[in-house]
């Protein structure tokens, strides 16, 4: 399993999900992390882009899932992201953080987040 890891951090959209109709109504903003496992050797040592991972074909991909899609939970959201990057990217394994920074929930709190983490079936 590679070793190497490229991460895109606190990508941020505002989105229509949540257990309650107000939250898919409203919308609220969500912040979604991916760590992508590969093998990073050969981008390296020719400092080409099509030799890794391109970032922002992930972030256009993320932010798809994100925002055209319709989900109550967390968890739902974590693993549409992983799915679609293991999909149409070559990593050997994602791992995806979706935090909802300003969760509908008394009391005093940061927010909520799930982290999840999924390899590629081989």
């Amino acid at each position: 399993m590679p070793a190497d890891t490229l991460r895109l951090r606190n990508m941020t959209f505002h989105a229509y999900h949540g257990v309650w109709d107000e939250e898919r109504e409203i919308g609220q903003r969500f912040e979604v992390d991916v760590e992508l496992k590969i093998d990073a050797q050969a981008a390296s040592l020719t400092d080409k882009l099509k030799d890794t991972i391109d970032l922002a074909a992930v972030f256009e991909k993320v932010q798809q899932v994100i925002v055209e899609g319709r989900y109550r939970l967390l968890e739902t959201m974590g693993e549409k992201v992983a799915q679609k990057i293991l999909q149409d990217f070559d990593v050997s394994e994602v791992r995806v953080r979706v935090r909802k920074p300003h969760a509908p929930i008394r009391g005093t709190q940061d927010g909520m987040e799930v982290e999840l983490t999924r390899t590629k079936e081989t």
